[in-house]
Parts: structure tokens; C-alpha cells; sequence
């Protein structure tokens, strides 16, 4: 029997399970959001491109500056597209803010000038601005499709337990910073309406941006009811053990292999936890510790699917119980753990006297 034939058979006695298929609101932010994915790692492309023809022309402006497509670097750029090759007037364009004295700045900017590669260079600062346009249509068209979403109203029934009023984000409220040139950010404030039609904050969860958040809602929806509960859901991102037994014996370890931009999106998150001053960076870094990044990754992709599966299933509000909670609460789990061990072996663990 043909594969085909067989699953025709599965299908006939309802057997195959229907596969995940968003509403069709959803599904056109997903259009929207994954073509302007595509123009954001193009454009990364150009800039890659265009610092490879500065390199060429023995232009080490990488050296001083960390970002080729931010402030001072576009208008070095734009300034050697214009015909200026004086290395003092190029360096007198850079911000205040850099780090690097003019001097070095225009030291590294003594080049060969070769005309073909400032022709190629110029090809790739046209396909820059061809693509930032891209990308501001899109937003457009996006913030156009999320204005016309129905607030978020809660569960209207008879059950429902009243939404509880959102706590102001004091832990995580830091000043708002000057968007840099060069940053792909969206134009709008699609927090504001991400909470607007999920009734929930994502961002509250320490390291899911705005642009996590958004993948998130895109791909997978808000209707969690999908998924029996917060398990089945991390089990069909892939961010669940998958272990393969036979015969009673562990073959292989790991987990399924499952392409999904939204677990893609966790992953990334769960990485930006290093650093991270709060309860999930502070397990993260155990976890990392113990099992090594490629499972702390995971499991702390696991974990953040799991909150996210509960703040749009229910309605909670994320609150960061913070690192010293944390580090409490391990020490408290290592005694009781040296109290098991010592009480096996007929000791006891008594705590000095503060006086002592």
C-alpha cells in the first residue's frame, strides 16, 4: 500500500488529527510580518556587502565605529558617494558620542578609492534605501491591519474570573532611549496594540521584546484553547524532550526536530538571558552551568513558552519575583537536599549561632 493510499484509509476513519491553522486575521499579520523579516535580513546583506567594498578600498572604518549603518557611518558613506576623499573632512561628520578620537577616525579612512568599487559601493547603499522603504510600507500596512483588530475584551463567561487591573512596570521601566539610525524597529508603538488585542503585556517577560512578542501572535495566534494546556503547547514548538527507548534503553536524547519561527523567536530570547538581572536570568545561569548553553537554551525556551501559554490563556500578568527571590530559594532547596543526605547517613546539619 501507497503512503498516499494509507493516510486516505487514517483519514476516512477520522484517525488524522487537523493541523494548525491560524484565524484569518492572523494569518495576514503573519504575511506581514515574516515579508518584513525578509527585507530586514536583506538589508543586513547590503550592509555586509558594502563594508566588504570599504574593506577592498583599504577603508578600516569598521575599527572605529560599531555600526556601519548607524549615525556617523551612513554619512561617511554618503559623504564618499558625494565625491569627498579628504580623510579630515570625512572624520570632522562622525557623532560626538564616538569613542574614537577624530584623529583615528581619519587615519582609518586613508583609502585607494578604486572606482569600481566605489560604483559597487553605491549600488549597495541604493539597495539600503530601497529596502528601508520596504520595510516603512510594511509597517504601514501592518499598523493599518492591527488598528482594525477587536480589543482584547477577557472571558465574558459565566465562570470567568474578573481580569485584574495591569500593574505598572516599575521592575523592568527603564528611560526611553533615541532610536539609532540603522535600527529596524517598527515605526509605530505595536506594543500598544499587541496589548491592545491580546489584553496581555508580553514585553512584562524579561527578554521578549517587542519583536518576539509580535512573531509570537503572529504565528501561533491568541487562541491558546488550541492546545489542551501549557505542555502540549511547549511540545508542539519542539522545546520538549524527545528521548528514543528501546528496549528499555535511552538511544538518543534531545528533542523533535521542528521548524517553527516562534520557537525560533523564544530561543533567542532564552539566549539574551545571560546577562540577564532577574529570576529567569539567574535560572538561566544555572541551568547553563550544570547542562551547558545548547540545553539551558531549550529548557529556557520551554520556560518561556510555558508563561507566554499562560498570560494569553488566562490573562495573568508576568511579575518578575526577582534575583535575590531566586538565589533564596535555591540555597533553601541545597539544604533541605545536605539534610536528606547527612540524615541517610545518621548525622545532623546544625546551623551556628550568629554569635559564633
Amino acid at each position: 500500500m501507497q503512503e498516499s493510499q494509507w493516510l486516505l484509509k487514517l483519514h476516512t476513519y477520522g484517525l488524522l488529527r487537523n493541523s494548525f491553522h491560524p484565524a484569518a486575521e492572523i494569518r495576514v499579520t503573519r504575511t506581514y510580518w515574516r515579508q518584513r523579516g525578509d527585507h530586514v535580513r536583506a538589508i543586513s546583506t547590503c550592509i555586509q556587502r558594502m563594508q566588504k567594498a570599504l574593506t577592498q578600498m583599504n577603508i578600516q572604518l569598521a575599527n572605529v565605529i560599531s555600526d556601519l549603518s548607524g549615525w556617523t557611518g551612513m554619512r561617511i558613506v554618503r559623504a564618499i558617494l558625494a565625491g569627498e576623499r579628504d580623510p579630515q573632512a570625512l572624520a570632522a561628520l562622525s557623532h560626538p558620542g564616538i569613542h574614537a578620537s577624530r584623529d583615528t577616525i581619519a587615519k582609518s579612512l586613508e583609502g585607494t578609492w578604486q572606482p569600481e568599487l566605489v560604483f559597487v559601493l553605491h549600488q549597495e547603499v541604493t539597495m539600503y534605501d530601497a529596502y528601508e522603504q520596504r520595510i516603512v510600507e510594511c509597517d504601514r500596512a501592518l499598523q493599518d491591519h492591527l488598528e482594525g483588530f477587536t480589543p482584547h475584551l477577557g472571558d465574558t463567561g459565566p465562570d470567568a474570573e474578573p481580569s485584574p487591573t495591569p500593574a505598572p512596570k516599575t521592575r523592568h521601566s527603564r528611560p526611553k532611549r533615541r532610536r539609532k539610525a540603522g535600527s529596524h524597529a517598527p515605526q509605530f508603538d505595536l506594543g500598544s496594540e499587541l496589548h491592545r488585542i491580546s489584553g496581555v503585556d508580553l514585553t512584562r517577560i524579561d527578554r521578549i521584546d517587542v519583536g518576539v512578542a509580535q512573531t509570537l501572535i503572529s504565528e501561533v495566534g491568541l487562541d491558546m484553547t488550541r492546545w489542551k494546556d501549557e505542555h502540549h503547547f511547549a511540545s508542539w514548538l519542539g522545546l520538549c524532550p524527545d528521548n528514543r527507548i528501546t528496549g528499555g534503553h535511552v538511544i538518543r536524547r534531545g528533542t523533535r526536530h521542528v521548524v517553527n519561527r516562534a520557537a525560533t523567536a523564544l530561543r533567542i530570547g532564552a539566549t539574551t538571558l545571560l546577562r540577564s538581572q532577574s529570576y529567569l536570568g539567574a535560572q538561566y545561569r544555572r541551568f547553563r552551568g550544570k547542562l551547558g548553553a545548547p540545553k539551558a537554551i531549550t529548557a529556557m525556551a520551554h520556560k518561556l513558552a510555558r508563561l507566554v501559554y499562560r498570560l494569553l490563556r488566562w490573562g495573568h500578568d508576568y511579575v518578575d519575583k526577582g534575583l535575590q527571590y531566586y538565589e533564596d530559594q535555591h540555597r533553601q532547596q541545597q539544604l533541605r537536599s545536605l539534610q536528606k543526605k547527612a540524615l541517610k547517613l545518621g548525622l545532623l546539619i546544625v546551623e551556628p549561632c550568629p554569635g559564633d
